[in-house]
């Protein structure tokens, strides 16, 4: 086994300089199992931040499913394959009964400039709206639309970006209404930008749990608003489902079902296929139909028999290990422990999350709510150090930010919690 030293050099002299890695001491891993990973040294740490193995690092049911499949056939979706065909049945049972359409493709991003494409091509329109904060992929296309690190691209003329609720920061003594018609009234706002300038409005673009924003509590009524004036300027609700799907909130299956509102067009990405590469776009059979006699969309490694089996089998993981009901009684055990950390650590300012995601606000005051942003970059390497992964999210780059695989039980969460306490008080 290469040192770590030498490892990094090769890397950064094949990869790149700028290819990003987490941590100070970046961890060099070679192998996982559910909610464990293993560095080259043998030490174990607990894995409380990676999403994508959603059903656990290495599950031996998705491993055997694609190991299956991939000793009978793999084929792009050009031939007739039944796997294909039931796992486009069965997830799109997931959703609401007006989005009963699949199209596949490979990652989040391509799954994103597939639904930008198919929301002008409905619509007429070019304009769209994304939050102030806000990562969707790296293609040209929504790379320019990215707004919470800086990119190469310019931000189009085209788009528009509107701040999203964060109760604890912007509260000010409105109420949840008054907080959702104060922002929903941003997006109004946005809408009559793109107009006064000549541009129609294809699409809001949201993640409806606004994580790279930060995890805000969710502010009843604000997304049915802001979709409903999107809809009347003839716009679509694309939702970015890549972080808050497959049932990570616990209480439901999608992230936008816990708003109240149906979108048009939903994106997949990173769980779908628990590592395995599968993506795609969820939405009604007449855009679908539509789009595809202009367009002949097709994706060469998109929805193939082994990605097919991937996802079933994933399916088959959430369902058969319960692992909704999990994220929803393992995840109010951790927010109750969260929330014990806030009363004893005063640079805990808010807890936040829903399910199986969660993160802790860190602040120099309650009072003003300055972010500790250096505390918490410093808090991610502390944990690193004492055997847990997690990472950090938001604005001000100060949310701690928790989003185990999701077969991340009690005994897991007591790690987490005592390991997190004993690294603030080292703060």
């Amino acid at each position: 086994m290469l040192p770590d030293e030498e490892l990094l050099e090769r890397r950064q002299r094949v990869l790149g300089r700028n290819a990003p890695l987490f941590y100070e001491r970046p961890v060099h891993l070679v192998k996982g199992k559910g909610v464990w990973v293993t560095d080259a040294d043998g030490r174990d740490y607990l894995d409380v931040y990676n999403n994508v193995p959603c059903v656990g690092h290495c599950h031996p049911h998705v491993v055997e499913a694609i190991a299956a499949q991939a000793g009978i056939l793999n084929i792009h979706t050009r031939y007739l394959h039944e796997t294909v065909v039931r796992y486009a049945e069965r997830l799109t049972a997931t959703f609401d009964a007006s989005l009963n359409s699949a199209v596949f493709t490979c990652s989040g991003t391509e799954s994103n400039e597939l639904a930008l494409r198919m929301a002008r091509f409905r619509t007429g329109g070019e304009g769209v709206i994304v939050s102030d904060f806000c990562y969707h992929g790296n293609s040209k296309m929504v790379a320019e639309l990215t707004t919470c690190f800086p990119v190469p691209e310019p931000f189009p003329a085209y788009a528009r970006k509107v701040p999203v609720p964060d109760p604890y920061r912007d509260r000010q003594g409105m109420s949840d209404e008054q907080l959702a018609d104060h922002f929903a009234a941003k997006v109004a706002e946005a809408v009559g930008s793109l107009q006064a300038a000549g541009i129609k409005v294809a699409a809001l673009l949201i993640d409806t749990l606004f994580a790279n924003e930060g995890l805000p509590e969710l502010v009843p009524g604000y997304a049915a608003k802001a979709v409903e004036i999107v809809r009347k300027a003839g716009g679509l609700f694309i939702c970015d489902e890549v972080q808050a799907g497959f049932g990570r909130t616990g209480d439901a299956m999608w992230g936008h079902q816990l708003n109240g509102v149906v979108p048009d067009i939903v994106t997949l990405g990173k769980p779908m296929g628990n590592g395995h590469p599968l993506a795609g776009v969820i939405t009604s059979s007449d855009l679908v139909d539509e789009f595809g006699k202009v367009a002949n969309y097709f994706n060469t490694f998109g929805g193939n028999p082994v990605s097919a089996a991937a996802g079933m089998a994933v399916l088959d993981v959430l369902e058969g290990e319960k692992l909704l009901e999990n994220a929803r009684t393992t995840g109010a055990y951790v927010r109750a422990g969260l929330e014990r950390l806030k009363d004893k650590h005063a640079i805990v300012g808010n807890v936040r999350g829903s399910g199986l995601f969660f993160g802790l606000d860190l602040v120099h005051d309650d009072a003003d709510r300055s972010p500790a942003t250096a505390e918490c970059k410093r808090l991610i390497n502390l944990m690193r150090d004492r055997g847990v992964l997690i990472s950090r999210i938001g604005r001000y780059d100060n949310i701690l930010k928790m989003r185990p695989p999701m077969v991340f039980a009690k005994e897991h969460a007591d790690i987490l919690l005592s390991t997190l306490d004993d690294a603030l008080q080292a703060l």
